[in-house]
């Protein structure tokens, strides 16, 4: 991968001047060189991590991973059924894998009963969608290779017969 890629891969925030010290390029061909990335589709969006455990936000919400065995469409592949999946709202990833199924989701919904109603209603009963597996998550703790601070540090209690 490009070195100046690499570089904002780890810190979005890092200016072209920085990135030109570290690469021994000009500053203006780096601006240029994002620029470029930028327009092609290669630079997507920047992006933050956030660990909502310290953010204490009011508005909490559930995310869960979804396996989804599909059945691929002639001539498209999967596709054809990915671009449909993807297009709802609640949700955040999908990936194409190898293994016992085909799309890894990441769901998001304001509660369990949200993300259980979108697989019920919206995903499951699509055409092609042969089954779904639904993996609520509990805790974070590493999020695009940024280990997450704890919000607080509760010992479990001691588990006595």
């Amino acid at each position: 991968m490009d070195e100046i890629l690499e570089i904002l891969a780890k810190d979005a925030r890092i200016s072209a001047e920085e990135i030109a010290k570290l690469t021994g390029k000009r500053a203006a061909q780096v601006k240029k060189t994002i620029k470029h990335y930028e327009d092609n589709g290669t630079i997507v969006q920047y992006k933050t991590v956030i660990n909502h455990d310290l953010a204490k936000e009011t508005n909490s919400f559930v995310r869960a991973l979804i396996e989804v065995s599909i059945t691929p469409q002639k001539d498209v592949g999967f596709d054809y059924v990915a671009e449909r999946i993807y297009s709802f709202p609640e949700v955040v990833s999908c990936y194409l894998v190898s293994g016992t199924y085909d799309l890894l989701l990441m769901v998001e919904g304001d509660n369990i009963q949200t993300v259980s109603n979108f697989v019920a209603s919206k995903l499951s009963p699509m055409e092609n969608v042969k089954g779904t597996t639904t993996h609520f998550m509990l805790k974070k703790y590493k999020e695009d290779g940024q280990m997450l601070k704890k919000a607080n540090n509760r010992k479990r209690l001691n588990i006595s017969y």
